[in-house]
């Protein structure tokens, strides 16, 4: 039986573009037909494209990754999906980014050794910098409001004559409906700057 080699790529979001990871995979020969394709955050791994390649591949076939973080969004997820699809499939993987990650090239036991080894430390190297990332996201975010940037939807303000229909809705010459829209806000919206008006500004 000849060996067949499909490709996988993997995308955070609908927009996020494939391209790159399309155009690697089919310069290595892979026809277009059998690259699978997930767009989604893989935040429980419930990936449609990924499970139908699982179920389609064979012993001896090949599945050639642009990088390992594609196969996972953790290390333990990474290091399970590589056990699953060598161990229990007994399928190839190749990952273009990292040569040394080529199971067609590390049959002998010093070669499965050197790509075991490689393989945690870059599952490890992948899961690390995106929790870096997302500290700096958060890092990032905290300055920003600490320089008064908001994020969000812009506040809604309140018109000049606030306190007139705040009186007048008090003692229902308006419904609340007639001063949110006098005021041009929804209903929500209108609550909270009731309740900021109640409160004194000088209350601690």
């Amino acid at each position: 039986m000849s060996t067949k080699v499909y490709g996988y790529i993997r995308v955070s979001t609908q927009e996020q573009n494939i391209e790159r990871q399309m155009i690697a995979l089919l310069d290595t020969g892979i026809e277009r037909k059998d690259v699978y394709i997930d767009r989604q955050s893989g935040r429980d791994f419930k990936r449609p494209a990924y499970a139908r390649l699982l179920q389609r591949i064979r012993t001896g076939d090949l599945i050639v990754i642009k990088s390992i973080d594609r196969l996972g969004r953790n290390y333990q997820e990474i290091m399970e999906q590589w056990r699953i699809i060598t161990k229990e499939k007994k399928v190839d993987i190749r990952i273009l980014d990292m040569p040394l990650l080529d199971t067609t090239r590390t049959k002998d036991l010093l070669g499965t050794f050197i790509s075991d080894v490689v393989l945690q430390l870059l599952s490890f190297v992948a899961e690390n910098e995106r929790d870096n990332i997302r500290q700096r996201q958060a890092e990032g975010i905290a300055a920003a409001k600490a320089r008064g940037i908001r994020f969000g939807k812009p506040r809604i303000p309140v018109p000049d004559n606030f306190p007139e229909l705040y009186r007048q809705w008090i003692v229902d010459d308006i419904t609340t409906e007639e001063f949110a829209a006098f005021c041009k806000m929804g209903r929500s919206t209108l609550y909270k700057r009731i309740q900021e008006y109640r409160i004194p500004k000088n209350t601690p």
